[in-house]
């Protein structure tokens, strides 16, 4: 079916950024929606970044708007998250997702990665 890899995880200082990859496989991948979903220690799994199979809509949490960038290169079958100006809350174990309709806020992911951890130091 689709399987997801996230690379591109690890520390970083406040202000700095970081990109990760999501690497996908599988027979059906071009008819996927793929976001990104963080959970930080105690918290509940929080939606980051969406963007449709074809790159033509994305959304953002308010909490990363202007700061992250989401894309994908089909391609290559790859999804990227540039993070930018990253701050502490940023901290958290971030998963690559994918679900065969609209990759919004609200959507049911189908297939997750392993996540890649971030973590921003003060």
């Amino acid at each position: 079916q689709v399987q997801l890899v996230e690379s591109g995880g690890g520390l970083v200082q406040a202000g700095g950024s970081l990109r990760l990859s999501c690497a996908a496989s599988g027979r059906t991948i071009s008819g996927y929606g793929m976001g990104w979903v963080r959970q930080a220690p105690g918290k509940e799994r929080e939606f980051v970044a969406g963007i449709n199979w074809s790159g033509e809509s994305t959304y953002y949490a308010d909490s990363v708007k202007g700061r992250f960038t989401i894309s994908r290169d089909n391609a290559k079958n790859t999804v990227y998250l540039q993070m930018n100006n990253l701050n502490p809350e940023d901290t958290a174990v971030y998963y690559c997702a994918a679900t065969p309709l609209v990759a919004h806020p609200l959507a049911r992911f189908n297939y997750w990665g392993q996540g890649t951890q971030v973590t921003v130091s003060s």
